[in-house]
């Protein structure tokens, strides 16, 4: 094995050529300088944490392939977190020359003549350490453990990947998201503590989102936020009303209007649907293969996106369960095509390389920020200069708090309390290969069977980029969406962020042009700006919930009366002469007038 599997040592920009998943004839600076620190070093153990799209595979085969020409090595074992990524890494190192068997089981015992090592998933080390010992004890064994995270999943994964490869001449470790939820320790990751006394996880090398993004290997993320009026019905048969995202509600009623939104039978999904595809169809102007990713929260919601997304565009989206023995070669085959679509519940979300997809809709009520992270990766990953991704989102606080800190770096602590911290950041989860595979929870309290949507509509609310807001909202299909739904798909970021400048720039002249001179005031409410449009909302939505609570009255029905009073659409879509109005009218309730 030479140095010609990968085209020699030629460094380019910081943008290499494009080529094959995990076969880039050069190295990006980052890979490169992560490369001479490794060697440098000599480690027994390395962790290089690099953001989702940077090319932590290439950089990985290429040590591999240095320490067998070197002799360092002469068996290289690979962990992953599932079936899928152990056959994509299989293929990304048999185009650099490295031989490794995917399909390696445990009543094996031993893998095929040919094969410098296997791939294996977590799962398959923790249920037979011993026998992943006894393999790497015969021979000099690199492993290079994928998305490292995982195996603090469970005590079992932990203390099985320690028991079957402590005795590895190397390891190197690998991962996106270099923290979890939880506080369960990482093998073979070091932890030093800081200056409050807190163990915290320490890199030897880390590449951020915020770098790849300047380095222009990663794309520009535009969050485009919808809000809508949401109704249901609770367990208890009361009728509750609310806009998605207001911020003076409980977590509850939040926690039931993100449901009821991403209910299919509503309106407020379908609308972010369309919205969505007509993003896609502006990509592809410039980006003819773009595709689009919808992550749904299970089967039966998946399905049912998949028939609306067919019945907007007239071609049947690719559906990825979790439970399908086809998944693996459907995501392939999307990979390959140039179909617009693709529905996948969760299985998508992590390691699962489709360079095309630009767009995405997430339409889960998970909100962890490693699954964040992990779903927002899928659409990092830039093929050329100037690609631009745009995922799609409830606007609700936890989502727009992780979009605004897409380029934070986080590092895994152990020593904090298990129960949820006050920003909301380390809620523990259940492991995130279990819930692959059954029907997500969108919290303890809140399951399907616990309530009933009744219906929903939706609004465009704003676009998040680079911890900015931009957008005044505006109805679906109204010129305020289309401003920004029609953002050209070949942008670096500084163009982005001019561009998104300059539209709400336009909005905001647009409503003033509408707005009546001061001395026709008198004539009609002016228009205000969006933040007063929101105290209006909060105030009232604060106003109906202590009459709900001295009356008794569900919350739905306040809001069905005071608009059957006072007139006007529903408070999503309501001006601030009609918020004004029922605001009004509550206080005449308080003091007893009618």
């Amino acid at each position: 094995m030479t140095e010609t599997l990968f085209g020699g040592p030629t460094l380019p920009p910081a943008y290499p050529e494009r080529a094959a998943w995990g076969t880039a004839p050069k190295l990006r600076a980052w890979q490169q300088e992560a490369l001479d620190l490794y060697f440098t070093t000599g480690p027994r153990d390395f962790l290089a944490v690099a953001t989702p799209g940077a090319g932590k595979t290439t950089f990985a085969l290429r040590v591999a392939s240095m320490l067998i020409e070197s002799g360092a090595v002469n068996r290289v074992t690979i962990v992953a977190p599932t079936d899928h990524l152990k056959r994509q890494w299989a293929d990304a190192a048999a185009k650099v020359g490295i031989a490794i068997d995917p399909n390696f089981k445990n009543s094996d015992g031993q893998h095929g003549r040919g094969f410098v090592g296997v791939a294996v998933t977590y799962a398959q080390v923790a249920s037979k350490p011993m026998l992943h010992r006894a393999k790497t004890e015969a021979a000099r064994t690199l492993v290079i453990l994928d998305e490292i995270h995982h195996g603090g999943e469970a005590l079992s994964w932990g203390d099985g990947l320690r028991e079957a490869f402590d005795p590895a001449a190397r390891r190197l470790s690998l991962t996106g998201t270099p923290f979890r939820s939880d506080t369960s320790p990482i093998p073979f990751v070091e932890y030093a503590q800081d200056k409050d006394g807190i163990r915290r996880s320490k890199a030897d090398y880390t590449y951020g989102y915020g770098n790849a993004l300047r380095d222009h290997v990663v794309r520009p993320v535009m969050f485009m936020a919808y809000s809508g009026q949401m109704r249901w019905r609770t367990s208890a048969g009361e009728e509750m009303a609310a806009s998605l995202g207001e911020a003076a509600v409980t977590k509850d009623i939040t926690s039931h209007a993100w449901r009821t939104a991403l209910n299919p039978a509503g309106e407020w999904i379908p609308a972010v649907l369309a919205g969505a595809d007509k993003r896609l169809s502006e990509v592809r102007r410039t980006v003819p293969d773009a595709g689009g990713l919808v992550i749904a929260t299970d089967h039966e919601d998946a399905r049912a996106y998949a028939g609306q997304l067919k019945r907007i565009t007239g071609e049947s989206p690719t559906v990825i369960l979790s439970d399908d023995a086809k998944a693996s070669s459907k995501i392939e085959e999307f990979t390959a095509s140039e179909k617009r679509w693709m529905v996948a519940v969760r299985m998508v979300s992590e390691g699962v390389d489709v360079p095309r997809l630009s767009v995405g809709v997430y339409a889960t009520s998970t909100s962890t920020p490693l699954f964040f992270a992990q779903a927002v990766g899928r659409f990092v990953r830039a093929r050329k200069r100037g690609e631009t991704a745009s995922v799609f989102l409830p606007s609700v606080p936890q989502l727009m708090a992780l979009a605004n800190s897409m380029e934070a770096e986080r590092d895994h602590a152990l020593d904090r309390p298990e129960k949820e911290d006050a920003d909301g950041l380390f809620n523990p989860e259940d492991s995130l290969m279990a819930e692959a595979n059954r029907e997500d929870k969108a919290s303890d309290s809140l399951t399907k069977g616990k309530f009933e949507a009744l219906d929903s509509q939706a609004s465009f609310d704003r676009v998040l980029f680079d911890g900015g807001e931009f957008g005044t909202g505006g109805e679906v299909g109204s010129e305020d969406e289309l401003d920004f739904l029609g953002i050209p798909g070949l942008l670096d970021a500084e163009q982005v962020g001019t561009l998104l400048r300059q539209r709400q720039h336009d909005q905001l002249n647009r409503k003033n042009r509408r707005a009546p001179a001061p001395e026709q005031a008198s004539a009609g409410p002016a228009i205000p700006d969006h933040r007063m449009l929101m105290d209006l909302r909060n105030e009232l939505a604060k106003n109906v919930a202590a009459w709900s609570a001295r009356t008794g009255t569900p919350h739905g029905v306040v809001h069905t009366k005071l608009r059957t009073v006072c007139g006007g659409p529903p408070v999503a879509q309501a001006n601030e002469e009609q918020l004004q109005s029922r605001l009004r009218k509550l206080q005449d309730w308080f003091i007893g007038r009618k």
